[in-house]
């Protein structure tokens, strides 16, 4: 292990830890750092700062437009810090370096956009029906906010809740995972060094039981975002009971990725690549399931298997790298579970389904699985990890059926050149997110969300503020007439 290490940053100042607990590099196997793990003591004090500037300081008196200033101020540090924070979250997550580079860049402009939405979002007046009054709906922050993300793009589902809350005028506290907390809690160096007021932005790490619970059920919190895993959301939700908090949850999915026979293959085989074995499959819009038409079946499974065979798996650090590691060890040992069922019960390996020869680390080879029957568990459940399952259809009915079958409803992809059948088929998928002859495409100005065990709520674009705000009605008498029978409601 390393010397080095990381501290929680609470009320604008960076703690040295009372506990820490080793953050392991997933292409080595080997511990390289320490983090801290934030105790129910940490979570108090890191809520009740967000508290105090919510209801005092500088934050409460600062004006929307001077919010927004300090947001696009972070943005262009993002940007600034590209390099360090990538290269961050490659060594603690074993996401490959060409990816976190792009993906941090990009989160500057979350940052900027909703800086820019700072001062625009507005309240309304009413034409309400009683000549003698005049009524206004304020929209005010809606207090302070629970932030929980995932080790996976955490600088970038840390903008989708840092962004429209801190714009809306809310405070938060950031739970990063313990999975990698690396460069969120780096992170924090920007947000101190932008100029937030202290406690108006905090952001430590821990685990479930100590932090996670705590921070999810605190009386003093009124919102929750979580982004994550259904069995977590299940526990949040528990948690919120106590505190009544407005909960959000984007959780995972099983998206489905059909091809038709009318489709550019090659594009397509590009596609279906990238929604599966980018990031090593670890996304929670990951294309686990392609459903390809019959008539073109064989051709299309021989491209992608020459696709996927020849994929540079190694170093997540170097460039040239296409798949890095899976994030932990019990990651991959559940895959190897899941794929060595679904094989026993009648699929199919194309390629695949083993560990590369990496000479350590967290590593599992792009595998594709001819699934034949949609009951297997490679097709039912989220792996997170390089894991494709093939499943055929003869019409656009019995693909769109296929495309439904699942609890899940976060994203999808269909591919033709038909525009009929393409419009058909985004309007009838029960999903969040629909991507036509493309996939795995973001932007601040699109919401983000999906059906069912995906999750409940929506994050990214213009609304996404008024979700961190609550309504006030204002009523203002303006006549000079004394108020007439106090025993009729008016």
């Amino acid at each position: 292990m390393t010397d080095a290490l990381f501290r929680n940053f609470i009320d604008g100042r960076f703690d040295e830890p009372s506990a820490t607990f080793a953050s392991v590099d997933p292409s080595t196997g080997a511990p390289w750092a320490k983090m801290p793990a934030a105790s129910e003591a940490d979570v108090d004090r890191a809520v009740e700062a967000a508290h105090r500037a919510l209801r005092s300081g500088p934050w409460r008196t600062m004006t929307a437009t001077a919010r927004g200033k300090l947001l696009v101020r972070l943005g262009d540090l993002v940007a600034a810090n590209v390099g360090r924070l990538a290269e961050l979250e490659t060594r603690d997550t074993g996401k490959i370096i060409r990816e976190t580079r792009a993906q941090i860049a990009y989160v500057g402009d979350y940052y900027r956009y909703y800086g820019g939405l700072a001062d625009k979002h507005e309240g309304a007046h009413v034409p309400i029906d009683k000549a003698d009054l005049d009524v206004t709906i304020r929209r005010e922050p809606i207090g302070v906010v629970a932030a929980v993300v995932p080790w996976n793009s955490q600088l970038f589902l840390s903008a989708v809740k840092l962004g429209p809350a801190l714009a809306a005028g809310c405070t938060v506290v950031l739970k990063a995972s313990e999975d990698g907390p690396a460069p969120l809690l780096a992170f924090a160096e920007l947000v101190s060094e932008a100029g937030f007021p202290a406690g108006a932005v905090n952001i430590l790490t821990g685990f479930g039981q100590d932090c996670g619970r705590r921070l999810t059920s605190h009386p003093l919190v009124s919102r929750v975002a979580f982004t994550g895993g259904p069995a977590t959301a299940r526990a949040i939700v528990r948690n919120t009971a106590e505190n009544l908090a407005y909960t959000t949850l984007e959780l995972g999915g099983k998206s489905p990725v059909v091809v038709f026979a009318d489709a550019d293959l090659d594009s397509a085989a590009n596609a279906v690549v990238a929604g599966i074995f980018a990031a090593t499959g670890q996304s929670c819009v990951a294309g686990s399931r392609l459903l390809i038409e019959r008539s073109v079946r064989q051709e299309f499974l021989d491209r992608l298997k020459r696709k996927a065979e020849t994929i540079r798996i190694g170093d997540p650090q170097d460039p040239a790298t296409e798949m890095g590691p899976l994030a932990t060890q019990r990651q991959r040992d559940r895959i190897e579970t899941i794929v060595a069922e679904s094989l026993a019960a009648g699929g199919k390996l194309i390629t695949g389904g083993k560990r590369p020869d990496t000479g350590g680390g967290f590593y599992y080879a792009p595998t594709i699985i001819d699934a034949g029957a949609s009951d297997l568990a490679c097709v039912r459940e989220e792996l997170f990890g390089p894991v494709l399952s093939v499943l055929a259809f003869n019409t656009e009915a019995e693909a769109l059926a296929l495309a439904n079958d699942t609890p899940f409803g976060l994203a999808s992809g269909v591919f033709t050149s038909n525009l009929g059948k393409a419009h058909r088929m985004a309007r009838d998928i029960h999903a969040g997110v629909v991507w036509v002859n493309t996939y795995r495409a973001v932007s601040p100005l699109v919401p983000f969300g999906g059906y069912g065990l995906s999750g409940l709520g929506r994050e990214g674009g213009l609304d996404a503020i008024r979700d961190y705000t609550r309504s006030k009605s204002v009523w203002i008498k303006t006549s000079d007439d004394p108020i007439p029978d106090p025993f009729v409601m008016r």
